[in-house]
This record gives C-alpha cells, sequence and structure tokens, in this order.
C-alpha cells in the first residue's frame, strides 16, 4: 500500500503530509540508485545523507525512511504518484532541489548509469522542472562531486 493513497496523508486544504512528503522524495531517490540493477553501499550512504540534510531528520529517522522507501519503491509500476506528491508538495525551488538530488544518487556510486540518466529526466519532467534547470542541477552535482575528490 502507498501511503499517499490513504486519507491520512492528505490534509483539509488538499496538501499531504510532511511524512507523504518525506516518504515519496525517498522513493523516487531509492528508484534512481535501483535503475541500474543493484543498490551499493555508497548510493545507500548518499540517500540517507540526503534525506538527514534535506528533512532535518536524525540518521536513524532516515535510514527507517531509506528502509521504507525500499520496500515502496520494490512494488512500484510507475513514479507518477510519488512524483505528484513532490510536483504538488515541494515548491520550484523544492524541486529543482529534489532533481538535484536524485543526480547525486546517480553519481554515487562513481558512473552515471543511462537508466539513472533518464529516470532523472522522466522525474523532472513529471515534476515540473524545465530541463534547463535539470541539465544545470546536474552540472551543480557533477562539479560539487569533482571538487569533493579534488
Amino acid at each position: 500500500m502507498f501511503v499517499g493513497d490513504d486519507d491520512e496523508t492528505v490534509l483539509a486544504d488538499g496538501h499531504h503530509t510532511a511524512d507523504a512528503l518525506q516518504i515519496a522524495a525517498a522513493v523516487l531517490l531509492v528508484s534512481a540508485a535501483r535503475m541500474d540493477d543493484s543498490v551499493d553501499t555508497a548510493e545507500l550512504e548518499r540517500i540517507e545523507r540526503l534525506l538527514v540534510d534535506r528533512f532535518a531528520l536524525t540518521p536513524t529517522e532516515a535510514e527507517s525512511l531509506a528502509a521504507l522507501a525500499e520496500r515502496e519503491a520494490h512494488g512500484a509500476s510507475d513514479y507518477w504518484r510519488y512524483a505528484r506528491l513532490v510536483k504538488d508538495g515541494f515548491s520550484p525551488d523544492e524541486r529543482v532541489e529534489m532533481i538535484e538530488m536524485l543526480w547525486e544518487v546517480a553519481y554515487a556510486d562513481g558512473e552515471v548509469h543511462h537508466q539513472e540518466a533518464n529516470l532523472v529526466r522522466r522525474v523532472a519532467g513529471l515534476i515540473y522542472v524545465p530541463d534547463r534547470d535539470s541539465g544545470a542541477a546536474r552540472k551543480r552535482v557533477a562539479a560539487r562531486i569533482k571538487s569533493d575528490r579534488a
């Protein structure tokens, strides 16, 4: 069962709860890591760090959220419902930040697999992040990673 489908995650004004947004973002991150048919330690650690930083979670909470997202992603047939939650719940700047997070996961194992890049592009379209902004996000992440490794 996807948590965003039950009434408890939708507020009276039509917005989704923070928990649903966190789960949706985490599922998208885990899905990016799974695109090359394996989730390695570097990718999982990156996901958990991103969740800690983005949602002000403790490391234990981020680990639990990543585990829940892994279970959700395993049964997901598409990303539309998760992307819709992000599109509806995040501001335009936060949606660009989500794309940066996805690129960080894609780069985490040292190589961007073509399926990872394809997922990021699809998600960018679903959450209404223009190609220009998505490309700029990718360049920022690549520059940060290059700088960190130097």
